[in-house]
């Protein structure tokens, strides 16, 4: 075991920020995920997704059209969608969407329009009682606005 001496603390300070902002963590805090970030080639979660379950995250996309007027739900898209993306149990979990839970009812952004979207990131199947929109990941307790 090497004695600690004053270079060698010396030598490890710069690096003493990032072990204190990166704790655990797979990505910087403060740049957005994308959202092919959160899967491997196969479908299966990322080891980015999987650190960061249960944490707030922050990811970049696009506000697909509402399910329902007057929701505190919508889908975020990799690219901007005209119209809403259906998923039903059984078929393949797009890979290119997340469910988003906000705070509030949702302001309706035009699609075009990119966000930025900060929510507790959740993992695995669910489907939305009121409704019956099928996720296998989400943001819950969000907030959104432009990127």
């Amino acid at each position: 075991m090497q004695k600690l001496t004053r270079r060698s603390l010396l030598s490890l300070m710069p690096a003493a920020p990032l072990a204190l902002t990166l704790p655990g963590r797979l990505h910087a805090q403060d740049a957005p995920i994308k959202l092919r970030d959160l899967y491997n080639r196969d479908m299966s979660f990322s080891d980015i997704a999987l650190a960061n379950e249960g944490a707030r995250v922050t990811i970049a996309g696009f506000m697909a059209p509402p399910l329902k007027a007057e929701s505190d739900f919508f889908v975020l898209t990799k690219m901007p969608m005209a119209v809403c993306p259906f998923c039903e149990p059984g078929t393949p979990w797009p890979d290119d969407i997340l469910a988003v839970y906000t705070k509030r009812i949702v302001n309706v952004v035009p699609f075009n329009v990119p966000l930025e979207t900060t929510g507790v990131l959740e993992l695995g199947e669910y489907i939305d009682p009121e409704l019956g929109f099928y996720s296998e990941v989400r943001l819950t307790d969000a907030t959104y606005g432009r990127a």
